[in-house]
């Protein structure tokens, strides 16, 4: 890893968590990813199961971790899975966990290798009555993949067919979403880390550099501050490519006069940051270009607003298309007609605002969590609004992330510049 040592009591008390949800005489069991092929003999260097990591910090594949509260024998109710190490291998594939440095990581104090699972977990589970298996329950999942966390899923059911089973997701989905100070702590690095970018892509974009090298700019800011990577696929639109959500492609010139939008963050610690901005090309808004950011910020700061425990974030979502419909009408995209005439389907700000206004964030950059229950402290959102016009070849987001306060939201991206001052004072540094 590339990170500094995290403190092993942000597991520890996600463990712990996690048990006091658990049914009297039952056993957790969260499986590991094995490694997936790619092309030819190579391998994906995928992450690791995100449940995995929240209850252990353990990256390495095929990693598991049991909970078995009840346990008879107290020294088996927490336990860690990992390979065994093997120095032939290592000499090709690189360092595997020790059970001592396994233990550091974690907090978890027993640790056992994988080859050793299948009998001492028959003996466990000879003794529970209940077990929670482990499966993504993502509302954004892709559902036409085959499931590895269902293979496994039904081959413990097909070796045990008269248990109780339960879903390990409809905890886990609960407390990952409400974060903890110890995991706020780690997310702030990752936010910091994506702060440092952002400045330095201000201080290097001007007509004429290409999408792929600021993109270039941002992973050097990442990796020498130890970021393990990106959290997700860059996106560097400039001009028109703006208006393509998730354009990744990177190759185009950025010219002068047109406005390129970054959608970047970094990973730090396996948990993510998540940034928008839209900035000039040459450093300075044109008074077309920043009616339409001014909108799209007020958009953004009018849901930053409504942020607190008890809304849900649908209920966010539709005062924000409101607070849009009234911008959209000020900066001439819509008439009072477009208005009157619109559904509480379909949105008349839908015609340039045609995405969700965020999601939850977290160890994966789409956490899970819900969107029709009441929001509750502790839980990290993005707001990024947006405005596509195409008949202007112009698309704006902004986006900052938020912690949910007791009375409202701490902004984790406070101090980065925002407005469009504050955007062209940054570029002429």
């Amino acid at each position: 890893m590339k990170y500094t040592a995290i403190d092993s009591k942000l597991y520890s008390h996600n463990r712990e968590r996690f048990v006091k949800k658990m049914k009297s005489n039952s056993i957790a069991i969260f499986h590991a990813h094995p490694t997936l092929p790619e092309n030819g003999d190579a391998i994906y260097r995928e992450k690791s199961n995100s449940d995995v990591i929240w209850l252990s910090c353990i990256v390495q594949e095929k990693t598991m971790v049991v909970l078995y509260p009840d346990n008879l024998d107290k020294k088996y109710r927490e336990v860690l899975v990992i390979l065994r190490p093997n120095p032939t291998l290592e000499i090709w594939h690189g360092h595997k966990l020790t059970r001592e440095e396994a233990t550091a990581i974690s907090g978890m104090q027993t640790v056992i290798y994988l080859d050793q699972l299948d009998a001492m977990l028959q003996a466990w589970i000879h003794h529970a009555e209940f077990v929670y298996l482990d499966t993504n329950e993502n509302d954004r999942m892709d559902t036409e993949l085959p499931r590895i966390d269902l293979l496994y899923v039904h081959q413990l059911m097909k070796r045990y067919p008269l248990h109780k089973y339960e879903r390990a997701a409809l905890i886990m989905k609960e407390l990952r979403a409400i974060k903890t100070k110890y995991e706020i702590a780690v997310m702030q690095e990752a936010v910091d880390i994506t702060h440092k970018a952002t400045l330095r892509v201000c201080r290097f974009i001007k007509p004429g550099v290409f999408e792929h090298e600021i993109e270039a700019e941002i992973t050097h800011e990442f990796l020498r501050n130890r970021a393990t990577r990106h959290a997700y696929g860059c996106i560097i639109a400039s001009g028109d490519n703006a208006r393509i959500l998730h354009y990744v492609e990177n190759n185009q010139e950025c010219k002068n006069g047109d406005l390129v939008l970054m959608d970047f963050g970094a990973e730090y610690g396996n948990y993510c940051a998540d940034l928008t901005r839209t900035i000039p090309v040459n450093g300075k808004f044109s008074k077309r270009q920043k009616e339409i950011y001014d909108a799209c910020l007020a958009v953004h700061m009018h849901a930053k607003k409504i942020l607190k425990p008890g809304k849900t974030w649908l209920e966010i979502t539709e005062s924000a298309e409101v607070e849009m419909n009234k911008q959209l009408l000020k900066i001439g995209l819509l008439s009072k007609e477009d208005i009157k005439n619109e559904t509480p389907d379909n949105r008349a700000c839908r015609k340039y605002f045609y995405h969700g206004l965020g999601h939850h964030l977290g160890i994966d950059v789409h956490d899970i969590g819900t969107r029709n229950t009441p929001i509750k402290e502790g839980m990290v959102f993005t707001i990024e609004p947006g405005i596509y016009v195409e008949k202007e070849k112009i698309g704006v987001r902004i986006e900052n992330n938020y912690w949910v306060t007791k009375t409202g939201c701490q902004d984790l991206f406070k101090g980065i510049p925002i407005t469009t001052e504050e955007i062209e004072k940054a570029m002429k540094k």
